[in-house]
């Protein structure tokens, strides 16, 4: 896909996902989240730039730990997001957070004004990681550090088959290279390529635990990258494509409950 065209379906994609994201992916995301910021390691008094910040569940925590004395820049492609991410620490004394929408990569900042860079699970919908890296690169001080969290390899997420069951009904492409970064060495070498050294990583094997078959079927569908091209599709085909995924998941399955295999990658890089 054209980049131009992919930036554009993940800012209105995730404006269709944004009412529906925290109930479909709050908890299942909580151990990558935590353990990005068990590897960044934050400071009272730091200046922090978080890309790709969503609804504001990781800004948040980010915004307690630099306190007192930090700052947060938190920044997105979409406005939905940016809205419900205001929503929650607009007014709840988190005067030192500011929200703006911004391409992760171009961002419109001075060089070397930022400690910390973080990235929690949006590189994946980036169509330059590596320019988007630079970028954080650009903007953190030397000796700056950066924290990057993104889905692992495909075959280890069960969740998978999402794309291909929405693909083939709607012609999108969304996310073709949604797994690129967490398969190998990939995230290590483009962090590297971005010019931070050195790079740790860490790969953690995840559940993702889901109630029933409606709210597996809302996470993947309505609450996630896919929601865009899920709201063209008519009532019958949404039976079809809702009971070919609650398929591909079968296997995850116990009484009425899911508990889907997921892996994450987190990284630690420092300029």
């Amino acid at each position: 896909m054209e980049p131009r065209l992919q930036r554009r379906v993940q800012r209105y994609g995730w404006d269709k996902a944004s009412g529906f994201y925290e109930n479909s992916w709050k908890e299942q995301l909580k151990p990558a989240q935590d353990k990005l910021l068990e590897m960044i390691e934050l400071s009272p008094g730091e200046h922090v730039l978080e890309t790709a910040c969503g609804t504001g569940l990781v800004t948040e925590r980010i915004a307690i730990a630099v306190a007192p004395g930090g700052t947060v820049t938190a920044t997105d492609l979409s406005e939905g997001m940016l809205h419900l991410a205001d929503s929650r620490l607009n007014g709840n004394g988190y005067s030192h957070v500011e929200f703006n929408r911004m391409d992760a990569e171009n961002l419109d900042i001075e060089p070397e004004q930022f400690d910390v860079a973080i990235c929690a699970l949006g590189l994946m919908y980036v169509p330059d990681p590596v320019g988007a890296l630079r970028e954080m690169y650009r903007v953190l001080k030397p000796g700056g550090r950066v924290a990057i969290a993104v889905w692992g390899e495909r075959k280890n997420c069960g969740w998978a088959e999402i794309f291909p069951i929405v693909d083939k009904r709607v012609k999108t492409d969304v996310c073709p290279m949604f797994f690129q970064q967490g398969t190998g060495n990939a995230l290590r070498y483009s962090i590297k390529e971005a010019g931070f050294e050195p790079v740790w990583i860490e790969r953690m094997d995840v559940n993702l635990y889901y109630e029933n078959d409606d709210h597996a079927i809302l996470a993947a569908f309505a609450g996630g990258p896919v929601a865009l091209a899920y709201q063209k599709f008519d009532e019958q085909t949404k039976r079809e494509a809702h009971s070919e995924y609650l398929n591909s998941i079968s296997e995850f399955k116990k009484g009425d409950k899911y508990n889907i295999l997921g892996e994450f990658v987190v990284a630690k890089g420092i300029k």
